[in-house]
């Protein structure tokens, strides 16, 4: 690739650019890369939403886009990419959704996280932010077979950086439970890649199919050992995916 395609990267719930590290410098002798923090959170830590929605988030992630690329987000992340991708298609050449789906709380007609596992977060978050932190970081690393290391890593890569603002985290639990672009990703017109983990509690494997019955032209790719951190359990067969994907794109 001689002009290389800029990718962002946007983190999820909890974490801050850190989480990126390894996957950045695995990426950059092909992509340009540049890591985002969402508001609240590592370098953005000072940064308080009124109010922390999904549409405030993602329009404060906007404003650090300073020229088109892919983003490629995470979980929380990855919603929030998904609503730049909808609402402002002239910034976004590319997407790419690593363990994250269009509405993540669960419905009757939707699987995805009990509300009384996030009502459940929302109320320990109160009480204690680490040990909150360390039950999702659990949670998201759940049947994978590296998970201790997983979480191990996960909680160094957080401390590179500040503590996120307590109303991010607050706020970041809100939008998990609330925030729904069903309706809406049919909209987004740029090439997409969805990454999932069949192991993923948190985007269970029941709502691949149904996201993809909603965004029929997006590719997507499921590792079969993976839990919510693909590019962290399985991080060599993740830059491949990605590298994949990208250059049968560049050749069609």
């Amino acid at each position: 690739m001689n002009n290389k395609p800029l990718i962002y990267l946007v983190h999820g719930w909890g974490m801050n650019q850190a989480v990126w590290q390894q996957t950045a410098e695995m990426l950059t002798a092909h992509f340009k890369i540049k890591c985002l923090d969402l508001a609240g959170f590592g370098t953005k830590s000072a940064i308080q939403l009124e109010p922390y929605d999904l549409p405030h988030l993602a329009d404060e992630l906007r404003h650090q886009i300073d020229e088109p690329g892919w983003i490629m987000g995470w979980s929380l992340g990855g919603l929030v990419a998904q609503h730049i991708a909808i609402n402002n298609q002239s910034l976004v050449q590319g997407l790419i959704t690593v363990a994250s789906t269009p509405c993540f709380a669960e419905k009757s007609d939707w699987p995805g996280i009990k509300q009384s596992v996030l009502q459940s977060f929302q109320q320990q978050l109160a009480n204690d932010y680490q040990i909150t932190l360390a039950r999702f970081l659990a949670i998201q690393t759940m049947g994978s077979p590296t998970a201790k290391q997983d979480i191990k890593t996960l909680k160094q890569q957080l401390l590179a950086y500040p503590e996120p603002h307590l109303s991010a985290l607050t706020g970041g639990l809100v939008i998990l439970e609330k925030a729904d672009l069903r309706n809406d990703i049919n909209k987004i017109t740029c090439p997409t890649l969805r990454i999932y983990g069949r192991l993923d509690s948190l985007v269970p494997r029941k709502a691949i199919k149904k996201i993809q019955a909603l965004q029929p032209n997006a590719a997507h790719h499921i590792f079969a050992h993976a839990s919510h951190a693909p590019f962290i359990s399985h991080i060599d067969e993740f830059i491949a995916c990605i590298e994949s994907y990208l250059s049968n794109l560049t050749l069609e």
